[in-house]
């Protein structure tokens, strides 16, 4: 890979692995409702992006994003929010990251693509170590946190998907962001007579919005104009590892040997599943250029 999409990557996925941990701390302590994390999270995430737009020197009207983006952003951030009340950490991040690589893998073959069987074993391998670090998560889980949290993935697999082709990574962030937000704020009104406020809460969601999301989504849209759909879905599911890391270093969790061994397959895993570049399926050629082909192999 290019050092920019490297770098890109590797940004986003430390700010995908801290608005994790940003939204466990905040709706695991009941800092503030889901409904409102949400709203405080895109609102914040437009800010930022509209003062990065302004500094440099362009003019905030006219952004690329559309609203179909939007409503996959949006179809993303709120049932995360809302599945995380009833579902425990293991469980959201399993049932996430399996829509998020099923929705992807789904689309690279429909695009075409032949994953080589070495990224097959690497996403199988990786897969393996995020179930093995999850599995004490995996009890009894709501039925309604799972089916929020496998809309969450299915959005975010497809937001990625689409966003591989964006030619103006901050102009169609920043506009999907804008347009996402009065989405969520009319779920904000809709469960107004639930909402709990804090000033803890507040931050930690202008945090996960401005950082992590704002900034993190524009990196990842860089990074996957560098990245093959395969590679993008696959190098996705180290974000359990930081995020289980980060929750010993910033959270006070204790590091396990179940950590260790999960960290382990995952990072093998996305290691050996980006050795490999896919293949696609060779097309026939048109009549016509079949036939300029036969002239040039006969002069």
């Amino acid at each position: 890979m290019r050092t920019r999409t490297l770098l890109c990557t590797a940004f986003a996925l430390v700010a995908f692995a801290a608005n994790s941990l940003l939204c466990r701390q905040a709706l695991g302590h009941t800092a503030i409702d889901a409904a409102s994390f949400s709203t405080i999270r895109l609102a914040s995430g437009a800010a930022a992006l509209l003062v990065i737009t302004w500094g440099r020197g362009r003019r905030p009207i006219g952004l690329r994003g559309t609203w179909r983006s939007a409503a996959l952003l949006f179809l993303y951030a709120v049932p995360f929010s809302f599945a995380y009340v009833s579902l425990s950490a293991g469980t959201g991040a399993l049932i996430l990251f399996a829509a998020v690589q099923a929705t992807m893998f789904a689309g690279a073959l429909r695009s075409g693509a032949r994953p080589h069987v070495v990224q097959w074993a690497g996403l199988i391998l990786a897969l393996l170590g995020l179930v093995y670090l999850v599995m004490p998560g995996l009890a009894a889980p709501s039925p309604l946190g799972c089916a929020l949290m496998t809309l969450a993935g299915g959005a975010w697999g497809v937001y990625s998907l689409r966003g591989g082709g964006a030619a103006d990574a901050l102009a169609e962030t920043s506009g999907n962001f804008i347009r996402a937000l009065p989405l969520a704020a009319g779920i904000s009104i809709a469960t107004a007579g639930h909402a709990v406020w804090s000033v803890e809460g507040a931050m930690l969601a202008v945090l996960s919005g401005a950082l992590a999301s704002g900034l993190g989504y524009v990196a990842w849209y860089v990074a996957m104009s560098g990245l093959s759909v395969t590679r993008a879905a696959t190098v996705q599911l180290a974000v359990p590892v930081l995020a289980a890391v980060g929750g010993v270093a910033f959270l006070g969790e204790r590091i396990t040997a179940r950590l260790i061994v999960g960290a382990l397959l995952i990072l093998g895993g996305v290691a050996l599943a980006l050795t490999r570049t896919e293949r696609r399926r060779r097309r026939p050629l048109p009549p016509a250029a079949q036939s300029r082909s036969g002239r040039k192999e006969g002069s």
